[in-house]
């Protein structure tokens, strides 16, 4: 069953939330649009709690592949390597929030993921990796400054 949400946001800036169209086998789902930009974040849970687990195993990874933005590793490295130190800290800005919504003593292993579908290259900041900033320059061949 496919259900939207629109939140308006102000300033003409307004947010898309659709479930049930994407990643049926997750416990949940859902697509988060903003302008252009789109992020797919799923959450799925163990049925069963860790044994003699004392903590809350709670795993939240975001990625920003650069194929979501058009571009392909090649050359000497054919793969998306590590994550960047924004990413990291984009996964610390979703897990804090999160962790105190869960009730005292769940120790069921969880993962929550995000990752960007198609991200807004013209909202690229400007200490954004080398190719995002040349992904938003009119040139690739002369990079904006900013």
């Amino acid at each position: 069953m496919l259900h939207s949400v629109e939140v308006d946001l102000g300033g003409g800036r307004t947010i898309t939330l659709e479930t049930g169209k994407m990643a049926k086998q997750a416990n949940g789902s859902v697509i988060v649009r903003s302008g252009e930009s789109v992020v797919l974040v799923t959450a799925c849970s163990n049925p069963e709690p860790k044994a003699g687990a004392n903590f809350f195993p709670l795993t939240v990874d975001y990625r920003e592949y650069t194929y979501s933005a058009g571009r392909f590793p090649g050359g000497f490295i054919k793969r998306e390597g590590r994550m960047s130190e924004k990413e990291t800290l984009t996964c610390r800005l979703i897990d804090r929030p999160i962790r105190p919504l869960f009730p005292e003593g769940y120790s069921n292993e969880t993962q929550i993921i995000g990752l960007v579908l198609s991200p807004i290259l013209c909202a690229i900041p400007p200490r954004s990796p080398s190719w995002a900033r040349a992904l938003r320059s009119p040139s690739p061949i002369y990079p904006s400054s900013t």
